[in-house]
């Protein structure tokens, strides 16, 4: 054996299939001096006790995308490396017992053939000619999918091992890393074995990421947002029946899942395996009397089958042969679940160079996409696809471990749920509360969380239903209807003022300040007392993120962004950031108050501001409004005359009451959206992503090619600019029936899918419905005819001109 390793450019902390996965999709891409940790042998948490199960269904266009990726590496991965696994690719059937159920069935579908899966959807005799066992008789349909399947997670492990290990890569078995530390900018990983030098370190390390995530804290770290929940499922005996049909057909049956009742019924062998999500879930290692024992390797919780009776029995009813048989093996383990059941999967919030690879809930079908995300990152700083689904930074300060262990419970015991549009989640709620919260809720707000913060979608009047229930439909129409509609109306006609706590928000200072973001942002920066939006792009010219840059003196900025950017946004600011430069971070310490609508400027002389309320579109200036002190910046996402107020939390009380005192009607989030949408306003991480370029974007204006600083993109975009754009953003005017577009709709020309839509709303303005998109540029041409997929039915769409639909002249903006 050769002497243990004392320096590497990468150092994985985990040895799953993600850990595995990534230290061979690292070796791939030619960075084989990597070196993968493992604390017991191989496979020894989550993955060797994992059912094994393959699906590419997904309503993350991010996440089908990596499943889809993991299922064809599977294909021929034993073949490349020469080592046998056993893979199973049987179809799965995924029952639907409403019509909710199908539309979003349908919705996958569309998204899966857009990334070349084979997607289907079935009516009652096809299930049962697929699955010949099963009682159909109060189902709706079914979504079949021909590439699920399963996999031995042991298997695949060692295969994606032994392939790194042919490439150069080197595994430490029963080498736990003991801690980190930092020399420099370099890390260096300790181990009982000694230790180890390198340029970035990867927390892979599973349901003990969050232990392993403290070590990084001296760094800027944070605890690891996760909760361990405990999954059963058991595998029957074998079952006659079912066996004399495999050898009969020669083949498994499909894999069932019954979404509705919250379990998967798969063959193994000539018996069944059953994998509830229960409602009535477990949480283990969260109480002090049930602390996570220093190595859980190779074990299982006891048994606790009574958890799981209610979907034992309806699993019964559906498929009766379960019923004949006993039960063979309980396994009960832990599995790793992050707030929103997605995984960890990019930079470590805080810390340079450190990596975050792990709370995976379904690591095997998700692993070999994984690995190729983390490699990217690593060996690139981006990925192919926009990750933002999975990007550790999406989480902030707010999700302490009451608040994980809210979410994972409700996340496991709704594994399957439907994410409705207009639904809010009822767990983990008022983390972040405006100054005026009470107010608002007095004043009928019905509130979602948006990075944490508690903000008011829309405001309902006595009688309304609000209930969750009522919010559970793909349909655009329901209590909120008429209020948004009012809401809207009353931004048109006169006055609105929406409570908007929690921009994310930046100071930045110091001599070169200007110079440094002429270096970083694609187009100019605005004149002393002015503000612009300034657009960051990766090297490759895709559009990292949107920047709104208040300017207070030549190197004097306030730069002000998306709530759930706070993180993410402070990395793109943060790193590379010239000596003498100070960056601060006052998204906590100020609130904000959007006042719009033709009678703004009305109300405000009514306020005696002591403010020059004449000044033009995109100037900010001082002001004191009700004797408080604040900021007037003249701009709105709504598209009419308006103002934002910005101020410190102390004051927005007084500041809120003056605005409603004055005649403005409180307006929420749902109208927001459809105010911003009928002006072709983007928002970040729908319409803006790393999946476009600024020009795709149609960002051209915000370009300035002729400045010296070299920019991020630059020459990519240059290029892409005189070899001709591909594909172009557009409005749309959509035929949309019930429902509007959702994100990723696949549009369609001539009987081809040519791009996809970002967003869509109703506008209650234009009254219609709206969608924002991409699609093949040649199409991008006003009065073009498409068709979008909208939850499988094909409505049509014009092309609208490159302009606001509302208002197109922004007249009223500049009034």
């Amino acid at each position: 054996m050769s002497e243990f390793p004392s320096t590497a450019r990468v150092v994985i902390i985990g040895g799953g299939v993600v850990g595995v996965s990534t230290l061979y999709h690292l070796a791939k891409m030619g960075w084989t001096d990597c070196v993968l940790l493992e604390k017991n042998e191989l496979t020894a948490g989550s993955t060797w006790h994992a059912a094994g199960n393959c699906p590419s269904f997904s309503t993350s266009w991010a996440v089908m995308n990596m499943q889809r990726y993991s299922l064809g590496l599977y294909k021929g991965l034993a073949e490349e490396v020469d080592y046998p696994m056993n893979y199973h690719v049987t179809g799965s059937v995924r029952l639907a017992h409403s019509r909710e159920r199908m539309m979003e069935f349908e919705r996958a579908r569309s998204m899966g053939r857009y990334q070349g899966l084979s997607l289907e959807m079935m009516d009652l005799a096809a299930i049962k000619d697929k699955y010949p066992f099963i009682e159909t008789h109060d189902l709706v349909g079914a979504l079949y999918d021909p590439d699920d399947g399963d996999i031995d997670p042991a298997q695949l492990t060692q295969a994606l091992a032994k392939g790194a290990r042919n490439m150069g890569a080197r595994i430490e078995r029963f080498c736990p890393a003991t801690g980190v530390s930092r020399d420099g900018a370099e890390w260096i990983v300790h181990t009982d074995k000694g230790d180890i030098r390198c340029e970035k370190v990867v927390n892979a390390a599973g349901y003990y990421a969050q232990r392993v995530g403290e070590w990084f804290k001296p760094y800027g770290g944070r605890t690891v947002p996760m909760t361990t929940m405990s999954h059963q499922f058991f595998l029957t005996d074998e079952i006659p029946e079912l066996k004399a049909w495999t050898l009969e057909q020669g083949h498994k049956v499909p894999l069932l899942r019954d979404v509705d009742s919250s379990y998967y019924l798969r063959q193994d062998k000539y018996g069944l395996n059953l994998g509830p999500y229960e409602r009535n879930c477990k949480a283990h290692w969260i109480t002090p009397d049930d602390p996570m024992p220093e190595d859980f390797s190779f074990q299982l919780y006891p048994d606790d089958l009574e958890r799981l009776e209610w979907y034992i029995e309806d699993a019964m009813a559906r498929v009766p042969m379960l019923g004949t048989a006993g039960v063979g093996r309980v396994i009960n383990g832990p599995i790793p679940y992050a707030p929103d059941g997605l995984p960890l999967l990019g930079p470590m919030p805080g810390v340079p160079n450190a990596f975050e690879a792990c709370v995976f809930t379904f690591g095997i079908t998700q692993g070999g996409g994984a690995g190729k995300v983390m490699a990217e990152w690593i060996t690139q700083g981006q990925t192919e696809w926009d990750m933002w689904a999975t990007d550790p930074r999406r989480y902030t300060d707010y999700t302490d471990q009451e608040y994980c262990n809210a979410k994972a419970m409700e996340v496991y015991g709704h594994e399957y749920a439907m994410h409705f549009p207009r639904h809010s989640w009822p767990a983990g709620r008022n983390r972040k509360c405006s100054p005026v919260h009470d107010k608002v809720l007095s004043l009928g707000g019905v509130m979602g969380a948006y990075n944490g913060w508690e903000r008011a979608n829309w405001f309902a009047q006595a009688g309304d239903d609000t209930s969750e229930q009522a919010t559970q439909t793909w349909d655009r129409d329901g209590p909120w209807a008429r209020r948004v509609r009012e809401e809207c109306e009353a931004v048109r006609d006169g006055v609105g003022v929406l409570d908007l706590p929690g921009f994310s928000r930046f100071n930045l200072a110091g001599d070169g300040a200007a110079e440094y973001l002429r270096g970083r942002i694609a187009g100019a920066l605005p004149k002393t007392g002015r503000m612009n939006l300034a657009y960051f792009a990766d090297d490759r010219g895709r559009i990292l993120t949107e920047m709104s840059v208040l300017r207070h003196a030549e190197d004097q900025f306030t730069l002000i962004t998306a709530a759930t950017a706070q993180w993410h946004d402070w990395d793109v600011l943060n790193t590379g950031l010239p000596a003498g430069l100070t960056l601060s971070d006052h998204t906590r310490d100020y609130s904000t108050l959007i006042v719009t609508g033709p009678a703004s400027r009305a109300l405000f002389e009514s306020l005696d501001t002591g403010a020059d309320l004449s000044l033009p579109w995109l100037s900010h200036q001082g002001a004191e409004v009700a004797g408080r002190p604040c900021a007037l910046a003249r701009v709105s996402f709504a598209g009419e005359l308006g103002w934002e107020i910005h101020a410190a939390n102390a004051h927005i009380p007084a500041l809120y009451d003056a605005v409603l005192g004055a005649g403005a009607k409180p307006f929420g989030m749902f109208a927001l959206n459809s105010l911003r949408i009928e002006k072709g306003y983007r928002s970040w991480k729908g319409d803006l992503s790393t999946d476009y370029t600024l020009l795709q974007g149609g960002l051209d204006r915000f370009i300035k090619f002729d400045k010296p600083q070299d920019f991020p993109g630059k020459a990519a975009l240059l290029a892409e600019r005189q070899r001709g754009v591909a594909k172009r953003f557009v409005t749309l005017t959509v035929d949309a029936g019930d429902q509007d577009a959702p994100y990723m709709s696949t549009i369609w020309h001539d009987g081809t899918v040519v791009g996809e839509t970002t967003s869509g709303d109703w506008g209650y303005r234009l009254g219609g419905s709206v969608a924002l998109g991409m699609i093949r540029a040649d199409l991008a041409q006003p009065g073009t005819a498409l068709q979008i997929d909208i939850f499988g039915q094909m409505r049509h769409a014009v092309v609208q001109p490159d302009a606001p639909l509302w208002d197109p002249d922004n007249q009223r903006l500049r009034a």
